[in-house]
């Protein structure tokens, strides 16, 4: 991929490409709903793109690979490993409830495994004396 040159003198395309780049990019339908399962996993970094700036709601995104099983399961494309990319506010604000979810119910879960009595379950049943 050739890198993308702005000449320093033409001021007006500089200033055209930073607001672009300030608005962020959409990830398309199927690359969403994958970068969406890593931060349901936990396994996202994410940021806003600017956060001195309230006009600048676009977010920086890193994923990360999946570990265990879900690294054998899941399928996500490669390129998205590869960068950091720059969402738009919409998509990056609704990555960022996903990976909330996530946290909130793998925690749940996590607590309801701790409080749970294997034991008294297989030995102890309702009815039996």
């Amino acid at each position: 991929m050739a890198a993308k040159t702005i000449s320093l003198t033409d001021v007006g395309a500089l200033r055209n490409e930073l607001a672009k780049y300030k608005k962020g990019k959409k990830l398309d339908i199927r690359q969403f709903n994958q970068a969406a399962r890593l931060a349901w996993l936990g396994r996202i970094v994410l940021s806003p793109l600017d956060p001195e700036d309230p006009d600048n709601r676009a977010w920086l995104l890193h994923l990360e690979r999946p570990e265990g099983i879900a690294g054998e399961l899941l399928i996500v494309d490669e390129d998205l490993y590869q960068r950091i990319h720059v969402l738009d506010a919409e998509q990056g604000e609704h990555l960022a409830a996903v990976l909330r979810q996530g946290v909130q119910e793998r925690a749940s879960a996590l607590d309801a495994l701790n409080r749970r009595d294997f034991y008294f379950e297989k030995y102890f049943e309702p009815g039996k004396e």
